[in-house]
């Protein structure tokens, strides 16, 4: 049986890890967009073209493009999405002519990913992401002053958000700003609080339901395009998997991965399952959701946290925090027989190391959060030692 096909995300020429050193780290393919072109736009065939040939040149393959961005008037439903709609299945069209087939993309509202810490330190010292609830709630409470975010946190949390700011210096209280406000992956744009409370108000008229419809909305116009076109669009969960700074979240649980998957029933409407985002909430059964979606799983996105009691993680060591990753490739390796018994195409699922500590050089790289180089090889090779102990316990 093949092997889980080994990826490593890539931010493009900018990127200070290069291609020459992922090739290195073991990783045969690339996970990698075109940052560079604004949310919203077309991806030409010259452009796609420019691209895949730097990487075709390193020896390596574009395996899938992480992400084609959603642009927010799809999210929140405006007149205007038809056009944006029109021209993102226009895109997918021009990467699956040139045999790109597997799209990641998620449906997170303004912010792709928040944390509040991205140098928090572990006991040896390695660097890793940190999601603290009380600077969350320090936050939305103090600094961003939204509208009805007291009735959201209990009065316990209210006190525990005040004392956590109050122990920040201005310098620490505008990092902690920079650091939740980030825009997308791959760019250095960073929201000012006008701004962001600016979407808030886009948001005013959408809750989780009407989030939910225009998903519904969104995959039952590019579905059928895509399964035209052969590609397998694979959505990315809620990162963190719970709603915050008055967002809604709709990517966050197994009964919501269900829920898409049902909305456009296709092949090429599936899942990036995340064990990282989705292992945030201590009430998703990992392995239990890779057993029974284990068939609209296109893309595996591998990483552990460690949660807290209150709400917080941090990033862990790939085979250690919460998750029991031993687990969940065993089950992903289970899915693999499933497809091959049933005669499908689609067993050497692309597979990459989610995110990494800072460890040795790392530190001497400025490379994208949760990205480093060697960190990530780290992973990448645990994970593959993980999956050949299971496939010769398994003996496949």
């Amino acid at each position: 049986m093949q092997n889980f096909e080994q990826t490593f995300r890539w931010f493009g020429p900018g990127d200070e890890v290069r291609l020459a050193d992922i090739r290195q780290t073991g990783a045969t393919g690339v996970v990698t967009a075109l940052h560079h072109i604004p949310c919203g736009g077309e991806w030409t065939e010259e452009e796609i073209g420019k691209r895949k040939k730097i990487i075709d040149d390193a020896g390596l393959t574009w395996s899938v493009v992480e992400s084609v961005n959603i642009h927010e008037s799809i999210k929140t439903g405006t007149p205007e999405r038809d056009g944006y709609i029109e021209k993102y299945i226009r895109t997918l069209r021009s990467l699956s002519s040139f045999g790109i087939k597997t799209v990641c993309y998620n449906f997170m509202p303004v912010l792709d990913w928040t944390r509040s810490h991205l140098d928090f330190r572990l006991p040896n010292n390695a660097s890793a992401l940190r999601y603290e609830a009380s600077a969350i709630a320090a936050f939305d409470l103090y600094i961003l002053e939204r509208e009805g975010a007291f009735s959201e946190f209990t009065p316990d949390q209210q006190e525990k958000a005040k004392k956590y700011l109050d122990g920040l210096s201005p310098e620490e209280a505008k990092l902690l700003t920079n650091t939740i406000m980030a825009g997308l992956p791959g760019t250095d744009e960073v929201f000012t609080i006008d701004e962001f409370r600016e979407h808030l108000h886009r948001y005013s008229q959408v809750d989780a339901a009407r989030l939910k419809e225009n998903l519904a909305y969104f995959l039952r116009a590019i579905i059928p395009a895509a399964e035209e076109a052969g590609l397998k669009m694979c959505i990315h969960p809620d990162d963190p998997p719970f709603p915050i700074l008055g967002l809604p979240r709709v990517v966050s649980t197994e009964k919501d991965l269900k829920d898409i998957v049902d909305f456009a029933p296709s092949p090429s409407n599936g899942i990036t399952f995340c064990t990282g985002s989705l292992g945030a909430r201590a009430d998703n059964d990992l392995p239990g959701i890779a057993e029974r979606l284990g068939g609209n799983i296109h893309f595996i996105h591998l990483r552990n946290v460690q949660r807290e009691a209150d709400g917080s993680f941090y990033e862990a060591d790939h085979l250690s925090g919460s998750t029991d990753m031993y687990a969940v490739m065993k089950n992903l390796i289970k899915e693999q027989q499933k497809r091959e018994s049933s005669g499908r195409s689609d067993i050497a699922i692309p597979m990459r190391p989610d995110h990494g500590h800072k460890i040795l050089d790392d530190f001497n790289r400025n490379t994208y959060p949760g990205y480093s180089e060697i960190g990530r090889m780290k992973g990448l090779a645990e994970l593959r030692g993980l999956e050949l102990g299971i496939r010769r316990s398994l003996q496949i």
